[in-house]
Order: C-alpha cells, then sequence, then structure tokens
C-alpha cells in the first residue's frame, strides 16, 4: 500500500526511545512531520535527523511535531537520540507494521532486509498527508527546504 498527497495518514501507535507509546491520531490539530530512515547510526540518517533537528525553529514555529521512525529497537533509538541530541521523539517500528503501511518497507537494500526508505510526510491538523517524498537510494536526503516550506504553508 501507499499513501499519497491528499490521502488520509494510517493511524497507528509506536513505542518511542523513552519506551512509551505515541499514537499519531492524538497528534491531531497540528503539522506532524513523519521521517521514515533506514538505521541508527549510520551516516546519511544522521545527517538527515541532524538537519531536521537544526531546522526544528520554523517547525516549531509552526508547531509541527516531528517523529523519526526507523525498525530500530528501543534501545539503540535511546541511544542515538541521547548521542545526537535530537528535539523531537524516535519511535520504533521493530514489527515493521507502519513502513508497510505507509509503503515504505524496502525489501533489501545492501543485504538488510526489511528496513524503512528514506521517506518525509508532512500531515495537516487534520491527518491528510500534504507532502510525500520516498526515496529509493537511501543515500539521497529529503529536500528540507520543501518539508519547512508546506509545514509553513499549514500554519
Amino acid at each position: 500500500m501507499s499513501v499519497n498527497v491528499g490521502s488520509n495518514a494510517p493511524d497507528f501507535t509506536l513505542t518511542n526511545q523513552d519506551r512509551q507509546p505515541v499514537t499519531l491520531s492524538s497528534e491531531r490539530g497540528h503539522p506532524v512531520v513523519l521521517a521514515f530512515f533506514p538505521a541508527a547510526f549510520s551516516s546519511v540518517c544522521t545527517k538527515e535527523l541532524c538537519t531536521l533537528g537544526d531546522d526544528f525553529a520554523p517547525l516549531r514555529g509552526a508547531k509541527a511535531q516531528v517523529f523519526g521512525i526507523s525498525v530500530d529497537t528501543p534501545f539503540a533509538l535511546k541511544a542515538f537520540h541521547s548521542e545526537q541530541k535530537l528535539p523531537f521523539p524516535l519511535l520504533s517500528d521493530f514489527n515493521k507494521e507502519v513502513i508497510r503501511d505507509y509503503g515504505v518497507y524496502n525489501e533489501d537494500m545492501i543485504g538488510l532486509k526489511g528496513i524503512a526508505k528514506r521517506a518525509v510526510f508532512v500531515l495537516d491538523k487534520e491527518g491528510v498527508v500534504r507532502y510525500r517524498e520516498v526515496l529509493d537510494d537511501a543515500r539521497s536526503e529529503p529536500n528540507y527546504l520543501k518539508v519547512v516550506e508546506t509545514v509553513a504553508a499549514l500554519g
């Protein structure tokens, strides 16, 4: 299944880096950025999440909630979150349900089977997808400017 611009974002409940449940539908009322990434501690993922963290001020100004999502365990995400001092939660899709629901399941990336593709979804206050970017090459980074512009336009 693929989630496209204009569709309702599938709801989910995932565990964050502090092993607390986070439910997407409870975030209604403000924009949400879902940043799917292949693996904690990898170079491009680190750069992506740190860039989103650096660009967090305009996202925060628009009252957007950012979530990083990968199939890493909450324990690995806790270490990654702490090391990088990220200003937003990381969510564990260890059971690979959400990456399937959003159409970002990567069958095989250099021998790593069943991880997330690098992808970004921006949701409006009602949970409707307003921006979608799914990258087939994990070495590529999302268009951060488009993410920030889309969130700003939702304000």
